[in-house]
């Protein structure tokens, strides 16, 4: 069972952070999966090309996630500190505020959901997704808004993992000399731990094989249970061998390249962004 980490009054260590990344991981792989099974639906994300009744001019997703974020407004998700909306002027709650221990220390209130919102339908959709358009537009679009909010959450929990590292006693001295100096050079290369970014995609890719398979085609006995020799982590050996490719419902290594060429450093982009600003 998970602990809040949003009520321990204090910034949590890396392992029970990490703990709940790599729950996300398996949210954003699953996310994915659901959404390719539509067609890519390039009208849904050109704006002017639905006509809406109170005029709004944007895109289907992005009306679409303007008013998703307007009722979740209404009951305080982004009063959550791990909570990140995609729109503007959102409406205030209408139940009480919750009283979040503060744990960081945020002025600027960073928040880069523009840009993860213009990879995901540039880069990551088209990739995920079969070309061609199969009118299932709310549909694409309700899991389109369900892999953006759950790749928001992951990416700003970069501030987390960045305070639990400025807090750390072993490299504080040097965090606040750096973050004096606005040395971001030097910042970057002291908060990256590239074993554990080896391991994590390592991992990513694992998972992606294991969760994508469709087990209707597995060998069954007759009570139903996989026989011995369909075993799926003999399928994840037997990928990264190289040798004949698993088919999966989401290329696994498209999963992996998500999170190497976007996951990965916009969370650090977060984790810079507010060291240079934690002595504010």
């Amino acid at each position: 069972m998970s602990r809040n980490l949003l009520i321990l009054g204090a910034a949590p260590d890396l392992g029970e952070l990490r703990d709940t990344l790599v729950r996300l991981e398996d949210t954003i792989i699953f996310a994915l999966i659901e959404r390719s099974q539509f067609k890519h639906n390039p009208d849904i994300y050109e704006a002017g090309k639905m006509h809406f009744k109170d005029g709004y001019r944007g895109s289907f997703v992005s009306w679409f996630l303007k008013e998703v974020e307007h009722v979740h407004a209404k009951v305080r998700r982004y009063h959550s500190p791990d909570e990140y909306p995609f729109t503007d002027n959102l409406p205030e709650p209408v139940l009480p505020p919750l009283d979040y221990p503060p744990v960081l220390v945020d002025p600027q209130n960073i928040n880069i959901n523009d840009e993860i919102f213009n990879v995901f339908v540039s880069t990551v959709v088209p990739e995920i997704t079969l070309e061609g358009d199969d009118k299932n537009y709310g549909s694409s679009a309700t899991r389109d808004i369900e892999c953006l909010q759950a790749l928001s959450r992951r990416i700003h929990y970069g501030k987390f993992v960045a305070e639990s590292k400025f807090q750390d006693p072993t490299t504080h001295d040097l965090y606040v000399k750096l973050i004096k100096e606005k040395n971001r050079d030097a910042l970057m290369e002291l908060l990256t731990n590239r074993r554990v970014e080896e391991l994590l995609l390592k991992r990513l890719k694992a998972k992606a094989i294991i969760y994508g398979q469709d087990l209707s085609t597995a060998s069954l006995d007759s009570n139903g249970n996989i026989n011995s020799g369909c075993s799926l982590l003999a399928t994840t050996a037997s990928a990264d061998a190289g040798d004949e490719r698993v088919k999966t419902r989401v290329n696994y290594d498209l999963v992996v390249s998500l999170y190497r060429d976007y996951v990965i450093p916009l969370t650090k982009e977060v984790e810079i962004e507010y060291l240079l600003h934690r002595l504010d």
